[in-house]
């Protein structure tokens, strides 16, 4: 048979159209790889649009590869891009609009300006499923925050909160007083001061500390005792508090398995490999919890159950 030259511009078509197509798919019909490795079909409950410059296609991708059902959406406020550059409220809503099977959103807003409470309000009667991410520099028992809290009380939606020492949502030791005064709503923690807490005598100038961990922590403590609080596993600081200890990771996370949420937070556009922290922490859930009933709960029943959503 004889070979017909390709040139570059049917080569592009071709596999442009190729990708098109896969990628007119629902995420969820496609997971089938992800699926496989981590035996639970698999909800991301932290990712952003425009990561790091990161396009859609990409984004779409990424989650394809990872083998992820159903991906959270969180905006930046309107005058912060959580410190990487991410889309704002309009493109995750746009997102969610254009794959529907794939994406669901949170509202966010920059708490203490002035349309703070009327952006955020806005972006849940459009049907936000959450609030967040709260990143911005206040401190995390402020009456910014607890405007925060009370709205997603109303309408009945979790509040996602960056947990950044000397940085954003500061002064964990006193989030408990917040768990009391709003025990109808509830909170997802998350970032390096939140995952560095589950050890009792972390240093809260380190923000990603490495050996043992001591039981006990302000964390620990936090999920413990009170059932509004849960924890997301996103990000390197979600990676590195599973990786630091793992004996104490086992206990951890059967111990909270009621609690615990898998998210990926990552900006890389490959979705697999060492580069892609996501995928990291879906191996090392894996590696670390040998019972399948904790590692679905973590993947999947917990997000469907607390952001009430379903495949």
């Amino acid at each position: 048979m004889m070979n017909t030259p390709v040139t570059k511009r049917d080569f592009i078509k071709t596999t442009g159209c190729a990708l098109a197509v896969s990628l007119s798919k629902p995420l969820s019909s496609m997971a089938q790889s992800g699926e496989s490795h981590a035996g639970s079909p698999i909800i991301d409950l932290h990712q952003h649009t425009n990561y790091s410059g990161r396009s859609e296609l990409q984004l779409r991708t990424h989650q394809k590869a990872m083998g992820v059902h159903r991906t959270v959406l969180l905006p930046a406020g309107k005058y912060y891009g959580l410190a990487a550059k991410c889309g704002g409220n309009e493109t995750v809503y746009r997102m969610t609009q254009l794959y529907p099977d794939d994406f669901v959103f949170f509202a966010n807003e920059v708490p203490d300006l002035p349309m703070g409470r009327e952006t955020i309000e806005k972006y849940l009667k459009l049907g936000a499923v959450g609030i967040g991410e709260q990143k911005f520099e206040l401190e995390c028992d402020s009456r910014p925050l607890e405007m925060v809290a009370e709205l997603a009380g109303d309408y009945q939606v979790p509040v996602l909160i960056h947990f950044q020492h000397n940085a954003y949502n500061t002064s964990l030791h006193r989030f408990h007083k917040v768990l009391e005064k709003f025990p109808n709503t509830n909170f997802i923690g998350h970032a390096q001061t939140w995952w560095g807490n589950i050890d009792r005598k972390h240093d809260q100038k380190v923000m990603y500390p490495t050996g043992p961990v001591l039981t006990g922590g302000i964390t620990d403590r936090l999920l413990s005792d009170y059932p509004n609080m849960f924890g997301d596993l996103s990000a390197g600081s979600g990676l590195n508090s599973l990786k630091r200890d793992e004996d104490h990771t086992r206990g951890f996370l059967g111990r909270h398995q009621d609690k615990l949420l898998y998210g990926s937070d990552c900006n890389d556009i490959l979705g697999r490999g060492p580069g892609c922290q996501g995928s990291e922490t879906i191996k090392t859930v894996m590696e670390l919890s040998a019972d399948k009933e904790i590692r679905s709960k973590i993947f999947h029943r917990n997000a469907s159950r607390l952001l009430k959503i379903s495949f």
